[in-house]
């Protein structure tokens, strides 16, 4: 696998001569956040967390995208919780994207550096802290687990991305391919987080529309990427928030690789009540 680069936010504040005028859209069916939206004022903290603060890129909103929530979190030096959920039904994907993290869960340590991932199911026992002396910058999405009677919960488990070989997408020479962290017919899991990547001159060959939704936040590269009706570029460090059924597509013109983190709500029924379970 070649160099792997991501995109990390380092917050900041504009200068008051900067033009208003940006890509960042808020639409029925598709939400655009470009990294300079991504500043020091939109910042939050949460409990039980020390020298740490978040982005939040997602959130369940009725009528709207409904099932997950996504943070970019930068851990300074010293920082970190030994009680970072609070929700004791919600299962999480932790993404290393800069520095260096210690990872407690279910008793074992684990050293997460760039490129770690790690799952961790509901109810699971963790603590993560930064022991280094750099900023430390990872991406948490949390979705509340959906229980299925006589389905176990999924397994926990830590790796690395550049430790997995990606799935080639049928008839693309290589153009097109994704970074898979769990079996796809391993129907504990409810959620899935991989990586896809593009290869310069890479396609989306046609517009996908489909059940799930979706948070996809670019790693490295830049595209021309279709949502809903509309057209629109993207690049390192933005993210897209699209609703279910939203027709999606994209070009990757380059000239280097594409590379975005995707969240999708996979393998249960479709709800039948608004906003419910079941």
């Amino acid at each position: 696998m070649s160099k792997v680069n991501y995109y990390a936010p380092a917050g900041g504040h504009p200068p008051q001569t900067q033009l208003l005028t940006d890509r960042a859209m808020f639409t029925e069916a598709y939400a655009i956040l470009p990294k300079g939206v991504l500043q020091d004022i939109v910042t939050s903290y949460l409990p039980s967390w020390e020298k740490t603060r978040l982005w939040v890129l997602a959130r369940p909103l009725s009528g709207f995208a409904e099932t997950f929530s996504q943070y970019i979190v930068e851990v300074s030096p010293g920082g970190g919780s030994n009680d970072p959920e609070s929700n004791p039904e919600a299962e999480g994907v932790v993404f290393v994207v800069a520095g260096q993290l210690e990872l407690e869960l279910n008793g074992e340590k684990h050293t997460m550096e760039e490129g770690g991932y790690a799952f961790i199911p509901p109810a699971s026992k963790w603590k993560l802290h930064n022991r280094t002396n750099a900023l430390a910058s990872f991406h948490w999405i949390r979705k509340r687990y959906q229980e299925v009677e006589g389905v176990p919960h999924p397994k926990a488990f830590v790796t690395n991305e550049k430790d997995i070989t990606p799935i080639v997408m049928p008839d693309t020479e290589g153009r097109w391919s994704t970074t898979r962290f769990a079996d796809m017919s391993d129907m504990s899991h409810d959620m899935h987080v991989n990586i896809v990547n593009f290869e310069p001159g890479g396609v989306i060959p046609f517009a996908e529309t489909h059940v799930m939704e979706h948070g996809l936040y670019v790693l490295e590269g830049k595209a021309v990427y279709r949502l809903n009706q509309d057209w629109v570029e993207v690049e390192a460090g933005d993210f897209m928030w699209l609703r279910a059924f939203c027709p999606q597509a994209c070009y990757a013109g380059g000239p280097g690789r594409f590379r975005y983190l995707l969240y999708k709500d996979v393998n249960r029924h479709a709800n039948l009540t608004i906003g419910g379970t079941r």
